[in-house]
């Protein structure tokens, strides 16, 4: 292969026909980008992965249920050879070379008449790496440059007229690690944050010195109208011509308030963004070892509002209905009316002995996990101190993992019989396609 370099080039293929042969793990990964850049995909392959016959269903792609033949590529713009026998891959390539159609060859890129890089998208910006013999190089500095762009670290000036307004951002459990790339990308270029108690606090540390930061806890206000005071300050920072992000813990529409804002933002005439995050009802039990469903154990999972005891008059939760459920309950902010809870329950059928997981400050550094029976959770929450935030799983799914010694939060499994930390499982890599 020639020393020379790629010449790049963006391919405009919408409307335009792109001939992909075979359909295997390669055709799965590059017709993603096919259909969204509006090509006319035609795939021809006698077999093809769930993944593409999906996509063959959904009308996404036209699928020929045959080998390759000559005159395939007539008519195409672009062409991917993907076919596990070399002979038809080398007589594709020679028709595409003869009839000019650009050509990748997944089983020899040496003979291909193109390259597909490494690309990755930030905020309209497509990033595409070529580095000839090296893809995992490509791909690493592609994924430099998309994080950098993501996270405010790599400064790349727009000139693009900015919109103020307002973001809700959801910010997931607590470890900045799992807020989403919008989310993260949004805080990157705000001018004002507006951050949650529960927020993850860690992501404020990374934001620029010349962006202020407002702890929503501390907007003065009278009795009663905290939330009124967060919507004034929202509403004035942006009709100042600033971009303000809200930064929420978990979801912005789990438990916290986040229509609320959003309605009094449409109502003052202020652009508002909705920027979902990773639920803690899921999360924090999911990376303590508790899946919120699984197979023969649990068909369903209830999350309800723990801030409000079952018996008091405002409370809208069922309690009676969730202890005839045989699925998961999790409770949000129930840590401080934990006991009247469980006697809820009790009092309504659910068996004492239904285990209960309460996790503190999952997902973070402080993350513990107290296990006991509804009988005596309250009890065992008191003895050893736990305190909000924490998320409380109840149902036959929080002995699941206890019973394998699963990842815990922290990365470290656990040996359920000593307590001491043992290996966590490996995954193991798929198998090969004959297709790709």
């Amino acid at each position: 292969m020639s020393e020379l370099p790629a010449y790049p080039v963006g391919l405009r293929l919408e409307g335009r026909r792109v001939v992909v042969l075979g359909g295997g793990t390669v055709a799965g990964r590059r017709l993603p980008a096919l259909i969204a850049a509006g090509a006319v995909v035609e795939l021809i392959s006698p077999q093809v992965t769930p993944t593409v016959e999906a996509m063959a269903d959904g009308g996404e792609i036209r699928w020929e249920r045959r080998r390759y033949r000559a005159g395939d590529l007539e008519g195409a713009w672009y062409a991917l050879i993907a076919t596990s026998d070399h002979e038809a891959n080398l007589a594709a390539s020679a028709e595409a070379e003869t009839a000019r159609v650009w050509a990748v060859r997944s089983d020899d890129a040496e003979a291909a008449t193109a390259w597909t890089p490494a690309t990755g998208r930030s905020d309209g910006v497509t990033v595409a790496v070529l580095t000839g013999r090296d893809p995992r190089r490509s791909a690493a500095v592609r994924d430099a440059v998309v994080e950098g762009l993501q996270d405010g670290s790599l400064v790349a000036p727009s000139h693009r007229s900015r919109t103020a307004g307002v973001a809700l951002v959801g910010g997931g459990p607590g470890d900045p690690d799992l807020i989403t790339v919008r989310g993260r990308r949004l805080l990157a270029a705000a001018d004002v944050v507006i951050a949650d108690r529960l927020g993850p606090r860690d992501l404020l540390d990374e934001l620029p010195p010349h962006v202020r930061v407002i702890d929503a806890a501390k907007i003065p206000y009278g009795r009663a109208m905290a939330q009124q005071a967060i919507n004034d300050a929202l509403i004035e920072h942006a009709r100042a011509g600033r971009a303000v992000v809200r930064l929420k813990g978990g979801d912005p529409y789990v438990f916290g308030r986040g229509m609320e804002e959003a309605q009094a933002l449409a109502e003052a005439g202020v652009p508002v963004t909705v920027v979902p995050g990773i639920s803690s009802a899921i999360s924090v039990p999911a990376l303590a070892g508790v899946p919120v469903t699984h197979r023969g154990v649990a068909h369903e999972f209830t999350v309800v509002s723990g801030h409000v005891a079952p018996e008091d008059e405002r409370s809208l939760v069922d309690w009676s209905a969730l202890a005839r459920l045989h699925g998961t309950l999790v409770v949000l902010m129930g840590v401080e009316r934990l006991a009247a809870i469980a006697a809820a329950l009790l009092a309504h059928g659910r068996a004492a002995d239904t285990p209960v997981a309460v996790i503190q400050e999952g997902t973070t550094a402080n993350e513990r996990r107290v296990d006991a029976t509804l009988a005596d959770i309250a009890d065992r929450a008191r003895e050893e101190g736990v305190r909000p935030p924490a998320v409380i799983v109840i149902g036959p799914v929080v002995d699941v993992g206890r019973s394998g010694g699963l990842l815990h939060g922290n990365g470290m499994a656990f040996d359920e019989r000593s307590g001491a930390p043992a290996n966590a499982p490996r995954a193991q890599p798929p198998p090969t396609n004959p297709m790709s």
